[in-house]
Formats: C-alpha cells, structure tokens, sequence
C-alpha cells in the first residue's frame, strides 16, 4: 500500500511538469544615449497621451485650428451645435439657475462672505468654464467643502466682523492663489499630486466636515447672535448651550419646518431620480416661501434675522483688493492651496463620473486650466473659489444638459438677478440659508462608503477614521493633513513591504494561480514561484530577500517532510 501510494504521487508531480520549453531569440533594444533615454522617460511620465501628434505634418492653418480646439474645447463641439441641443441646454440651465441662486448666497455665508458674493461666484466662473471646460455637465458655482475650508481657516486670524476689508483681500487673494496652483498643475501635467487624497480620505474629511458645517448652522436655526468662530465639535457645542437664553422659537420653528421640506424633498428625487427636479426646486422655493412670510409677518418676527439689502448691478472689480505683501500672506497662500486642492478634486471627480455615464472622455490636465483660470479670474472680479458642484452637476445631468452651454444660460439668470431682483432678497430669513445649507452637506455623509471600506481594506478605514475625527476635534486643514499622511504613509508601505503570493500551476495548463485562492492550483515540486505585487528596487529589496529565505527554508523543510514521509509509507 505504501509503494502504490508513493507511485501514485510520482504520477501526479509527472502530470503537472510542463511542456518542454522552446528557446527563443530576443532581439535587444536599440540603444540610446543618456539624454535620450531621459526624455523619452519624462514623456512617458509628463506626456503619456502626446498631445502634439495630431499636429504632425499639418498646414498651418490646420495647426492653428487644432490649437484652438485643444485650449478652447468650445472649438470642437460648437460647429455641430444646433437648436435641439439648445432647447436642452436652456431647460437644464434655468433649472441648474434655481438651485444656484439659493446655493450661491447660502454657501456665501458658510464662508463667513457677504451673501453677494455667492451670485458673483456663480456668474463669471461658469462662463470662463464653458470656454475652457471638458465636461458637459459639469455645474461650476461655490461648493460646501471649499466654502467651509476657507471660512474656517481664515476666521481663525482675521475675523470679518471686525476687519471686513481685510477679510475680504485674504479671500480673494486666498482665490487667486488656489487658481494659480491648479492652472500650474494642469501647464505641468502634475494632476497625479491631486491622487494623494484617496477615497477614504475624502470620505473621512467630507463626513467630518458634514457634521461641522450642520453644527454651525445651529447658530441660524436657534437664532442665537452671539457664537463661536471655532470650527472644532467641542466649542461649538460648548457654544450653543451656553447660550440658550439667545434660542428664538420663531426661528426653530420656521428653520425645521423648512429643514423637513427640504429633505422630505430630497428624500422624494432620491427613491425616484425621474422626479430629479423637486429637490432642484426646493431651495428656490423655500427662499420664495420663507422672504413672503416674513415680509408679511414682518411686524411680528423682531427675532428672525434677514440677509438684508444686497447691492445690484454685475460684479465690481476686485484685483486692486489682492493681498501679495504683508504678514497674511502666508494665511492666504496656505488658505489658496488647500481650497484648491479640494476643489480640484471634486470639480474632475464629478466631471468624470458624469462623463462614465455618458461613455465620453474628460481631459484631467485640461479641467485643472479651466477651473484654475476660472478662479484667477475669479479673484479680479468679486468671487472667491469655485468648481464643479455634484448636486448642481447631477441636477445638470438629469435636466437634459447636452454641452457646457447650459453654464452659460445658468449665468445669465444670474446676471438678471443680479441687476434687478436683487431687493427681493431683503427679507430672506438666515434660518432658510442654514437649512439649505444643512440639507445640501447632508448628502456628504456616506456611511455605506465607510462600511465598504471597514470589509475592504481596515488601513483605508483607519484613514478615513483619522479624517473624520481629526476634523471634528482638531481642525479642518489639519484633520484633513493627517488624513494624506496616513494614506501617504501606506503608499510608503505598500511600497517597502509589498504582499508576495506563492502561486501554483492549474493542471493541465500553462497558469498559475494563488495557491490560497485556487484550491486546484498545484505547488510544482521542488519549486517555489512567488508573485511580487510591486516593481522590486532598493526600498524592498532587502525585505523581499528575507521572504524569499524564509520562503526557501519553509520549501526544503517540506519537501524534507514529504521524502520523509514517502519512505516510512514505502516500508
């Protein structure tokens, strides 16, 4: 029985011996000089899509054509432009027009900014973007997160109630900062430095910051006057309950009667995305309903606290405001990266995903020119950061949107606002903005994310873990900074330590398969073949020699073990 067993098992390793192997003649690589292979190194890196190929034996007309088409994106889709796109374009603009009116002056205030400036910023970005843009559907106006970042971090110096004109000069400068440093990155081609803020570390940051901004609106919804600059859970909440003979039941009562409006709304576009534009409407609508009722209830509602008059006419230059020298400067430039940061990211994130959808390619270092020039541009004109906004862009898509004309008709809604609607906004209640506000930061919250993460990858979750409460204790920058080192960090260790796999041969085939994974790969005799899930230099060559060793004594201890065997069972 032992010497059948034994001959049975010589049998099976004769099976899985592969064929024998064929030699064949590998020709070298041409060789090249240093420089050479320097260059075409940088290129693969830099310029991995050669941008300059189409212009290749080209007159020079046609070289001049095609350098439109690649600064100006507008040059490519508006020869085929006509009315049917434009009968779309106009329906999802004046719809994106009435999520942005309300947006734009809540999101203003979420800053710590004069409402006004929220309709400047989704004025001129928008068109600057549909000149430069990639995207079509992409609705560019203020976004929560940004709007957030830099409140919070330049109220911790400079406080707008009490220097407003300095405030406002960080602002811009802090705009025009982070549109120099996103139009760089795209001249460059360095959109990979943006790939450092990972999806657990976004997800993290967001809910954080989610709470922190539906936190703060309590100043809104209670009414009180006198609250915290901090943006830390502690202080705030500290705050709201020191101040409770401040709590206005007026205001709690209107603030959550909207709040649940608004909501129940979104709730209603989300179980049924066909109805996309109850919850695009609701924001208009509560602003509509909430200045109506305290105007003719005005005599009655001393406690509820107005916008108040906002000035008409378009958007004042603001470059003579632009803060270059000075002992803020350094505020404003750290101000400028982190906004920009953040805002790049989600502006070519949503544009992405919308254009997934639509089986259509969005130019990554292209978005990077036209959201920075957008911002430049920006700060010289009264606007402070903007980029692509996912509740405006999905509202955008839903609409029927066909090209970035769309952002063109939501800015000249704008513009009519602007020059004659503006006095309607005088009795507009602050409570209104802080439930919009909530509801729209509520949807940054993906706890289903989080969840994924925690099966997935448990350093990912632990990243997302040290956003979200590096955040809400801390502070929104720095929360956000330990987030990136942490992710840094386990770039680093995946690197160094990179995981090995002993594969085995599929019988029968020339493949191999994880031996952990495959339970029908077989291990090849007095062999072991390891996959290495990273390129092998100087960083884990040290580390990957001491798995092969350990891996090589672990071989020749069982096939000790296994000779050992088969010679007790043979006699």
């Amino acid at each position: 029985m032992g010497v059948n067993s034994y001959s049975n098992s010589m049998k099976i390793q004769a099976e899985i011996q592969m064929p024998p192997l064929e030699i064949h003649k590998v020709r070298l690589p041409p060789e090249r000089t240093t420089l050479q292979k320097l260059r075409h190194r940088l290129s693969e890196i830099f310029f991995p899509d050669d941008p300059l190929h189409r212009f290749k034996n080209q007159t020079c007309l046609i070289k001049l054509l095609l350098a439109l088409q690649y600064f100006f994106p507008i040059f490519q889709w508006a020869p085929l432009y006509n009315l049917s796109l434009l009968r779309s374009d106009i329906i999802s603009g004046l719809t994106i027009a009435s999520l942005a009116i309300p947006q734009g002056i809540s999101y203003a205030k979420l800053a710590n900014l004069p409402p006004i400036l929220g309709l400047y910023s989704s004025f001129v970005p928008p068109l600057i973007y549909s000149l430069l843009g990639s995207s079509r559907h992409l609705g560019v106006g203020p976004v929560s997160i940004a709007s957030l970042v830099m409140g919070s971090m330049l109220s911790e110096t400079v406080s707008y109630s009490q220097d407003p004109i300095l405030y406002l000069k960080m602002a811009f400068t802090a705009t025009f900062f982070a549109g120099l440093f996103q139009s760089s990155l795209g001249i460059l081609r360095l959109g990979f430095v943006i790939d450092f803020l990972s999806k657990a570390t976004l997800v993290g940051f967001m809910a954080g910051a989610a709470i922190i901004v539906s936190l703060q609106q309590l100043k809104g919804l209670l009414g009180i006057v006198h609250f915290t600059n901090k943006m830390q859970i502690t202080p705030v909440l500290i705050s709201v309950f020191k101040q409770r003979d401040e709590w206005s039941w007026q205001n709690l009562l209107l603030g959550f009667s909207f709040l649940l409006f608004l909501l129940t709304t979104r709730h209603i576009s989300l179980k049924k995305p066909k109805l996309f534009w109850v919850s695009a409407a609701a924001p208009l609508t509560s602003v509509i309903l909430s200045t109506i009722f305290v105007f003719i209830l005005r005599n009655k509602t001393h406690k509820i606290a107005i916008i108040g008059g906002l000035p008409k006419g378009l958007n004042p230059p603001s470059s003579n405001m632009l803060y270059f020298n000075g002992p803020y400067l350094a505020l404003a430039i750290k101000t400028g990266l982190v906004t920009g940061i953040l805002s790049l990211t989600e502006g070519i994130a949503v544009g992405r995903t919308f254009a997934a959808l639509k089986n259509y390619q969005v130019d990554g270092n292209k978005e990077m020119m036209a959201i920075g020039l957008m911002n430049i541009a920006g700060s010289c004109s009264s606007c402070y950061v903007t980029t692509g906004s996912f509740s405006r862009s999905a509202v955008n898509y839903n609409a029927g949107a066909q090209t970035a004309v769309s952002n063109i008709i939501m800015a000249s809604a704008v513009l009519v606002t602007l020059l004659f609607l503006m006095p309607l906004f005088y009795y507009t209640p602050n409570v209104v903005l802080a439930a919009i506000i909530i509801t729209a930061v509520s949807g940054l919250i993906d706890y289903q994310a989080a969840y994924k993460l925690w099966k997935v990858d448990k350093l990912d979750f632990l990243a997302c873990l040290c956003s979200f409460f590096g955040v809400l204790f801390i502070s929104v920058p720095l929360g956000l900074g330990i987030a990136v080192a942490i992710s840094v960090f386990k770039i680093l260790l995946h690197v160094s330590r990179p995981n090995t796999l002993v594969l085995g041969n599929i019988p029968g085939t020339p493949i191999f398969h994880n031996l952990n994974q495959y339970r029908e790969a077989l291990r090849i005799p007095s062999f072991i073949i390891l996959a290495v899930e990273s390129p092998i230099y100087f960083a884990n060559s040290t580390y990957l020699q001491e798995r092969l060793d350990k891996a090589t004594c672990r071989l020749v201890i069982c096939e000790c073990l296994v000779h050992f065997k088969y010679f007790l069972e043979a006699f």
